[in-house]
């Protein structure tokens, strides 16, 4: 038979520190999760570490969505955001994009307790040894062309687009843009128009659920769910149908000389009945 094991509190060791912590331990047999010390006390961001240690003591199947995290945590969608793509780039995290027969884009997300491939930290680089040259007169160095980045315009916008980004602040407040974040923000507004998403529509996705107070300009996080929110499948294309259907010509009734339309010359359906009547009778 195995050992009786006991859930009282284990008792520190006589020769414990002077300094630091001292760990009071209790031996869990149930709802505990197993977390590797490289996981644990990783440097760097606490939020990381805290949304690790959630996903990993969650059963399998339980959705781990920005918005599903930002519920538990008191973190903004900014923070939750920018954790997961550390875990991503730790290789703790895996996010795959598939595409169902309906043709929507769905993400599963893998998370690994041991990194899956964790990128390997750059070797430390000695100092630099100059050579010994012989004193040289100083030549000015010729300027380093710098690179910049085109000042975005929303003169050729489409309206729509002005009234998606215009909504926005009507319905937020706290939404304020400036011309060149509005600007950055226009093709991917346009993008969600041409994918058959209206304005109302976009405008309810953008403002849905953000964070009580932003961390950051909230351009960001409008530019995250741009770039992030799965995009409808584009509607089916209608089957091939006449436009219109076919005309029968006019016809003349052999028995009462009125017009009726037919594929062939004939009786009208007046005279058909009565004649069926007749010879009835």
């Amino acid at each position: 038979m195995a050992d009786p094991q006991s859930n009282a509190r284990l008792r520190a060791d006589v020769g414990t520190p002077t300094s630091g912590v001292i760990h009071v331990r209790t031996r869990l047999t149930a709802d505990f999760t197993v977390i590797s010390n490289a996981l644990a006390q990783r440097r760097g961001s606490a939020v990381t570490i805290g949304v690790a240690v959630y996903i990993l003591s969650l059963p399998t199947g339980t959705p781990v969505s920005i918005a599903a995290l930002c519920a538990h945590f008191t973190e903004g969608e900014i923070l939750i955001s920018r954790a997961l793509r550390e875990l991503e780039a730790a290789g703790y995290l895996e996010r795959r994009r598939e595409r169902l027969p309906t043709g929507q884009i769905r993400t599963r997300t893998y998370f690994y307790d041991v990194p899956d491939g964790p990128p390997e930290p750059p070797a430390p680089r000695g100092p630099r040894k100059r050579p010994a040259t012989a004193p040289a007169t100083a030549v000015p160095e010729a300027p380093q062309p710098v690179d910049t980045e085109p000042v975005p315009s929303l003169a050729d916008a489409d309206p729509q687009v002005l009234a998606v980004l215009t909504a926005l602040r009507r319905v937020d407040p706290r939404i304020v843009l400036s011309v060149q974040e509005a600007a950055r923000l226009a093709p991917d507004v346009s993008r969600w128009l041409a994918a058959g998403l209206g304005t109302v529509q976009i405008v309810k996705l953008l403002t849905e659920g953000l964070p009580d107070h932003f961390l950051t300009r909230p351009a960001g996080i409008l530019a995250y769910r741009l770039r992030e929110t799965p995009l409808p499948a584009p509607p089916l294309a209608p089957t091939h149908r006449d436009e219109r259907p076919a005309v029968l010509p006019l016809q003349t009734c052999d028995g009462c000389d009125k017009a009726f339309r037919a594929p062939e010359p004939g009786r009208c359906r007046s005279c058909r009945s009565e004649s069926r009547l007749h010879a009835a009778c």
